[in-house]
């Protein structure tokens, strides 16, 4: 076997194993999104950012962080289909007081990268980047 098809082999087999860590969640979106964030003030890094639960914010611990989010389906018959294939990559930026175990509130545009937003809820798979 080539290097080459070890390579492929390898960037395959690491994209499954974390997929298979991935934790269940929600995630809903804020539109316009409040600012300032808790973590960078006016300046956030991206477009594409989030606030955490109390329990993934952890304090403040969870700032900077990064997560990979895909979609995994609805949460309401509004919207049956509101996937859109792939994932997004967002940063940590805030606290979502309001937001349940396991839930991002992300950026109106991370939102729309992996689900349709006239869903504004949708069931995820997150795992840390």
């Amino acid at each position: 076997m080539g290097p080459e098809r070890v390579i492929i082999l390898a960037v395959i087999a690491s994209s499954l194993i974390s997929m298979a860590c991935a934790v269940p969640g929600i995630a809903t979106f804020s539109n316009p999104t409040p600012l300032p964030s808790a973590c960078y003030g006016s300046q956030v890094p991206s477009t594409l950012f989030a606030a955490v639960n109390p329990d993934l914010y952890n304090n403040g611990t969870a700032c900077g962080r990064r997560y990979r989010i895909r979609c995994t389906g609805p949460t309401n018959e509004n919207v049956p289909q509101p996937c859109r294939n792939g994932e997004v990559v967002v940063t940590i930026v805030d606290l979502c007081i309001a937001c349940q175990p396991d839930q991002f509130d992300l950026s109106a545009e991370a939102f729309s990268r992996i689900a349709d937003p006239n869903a504004a809820r949708i069931r995820i798979e997150y795992n840390e980047a």
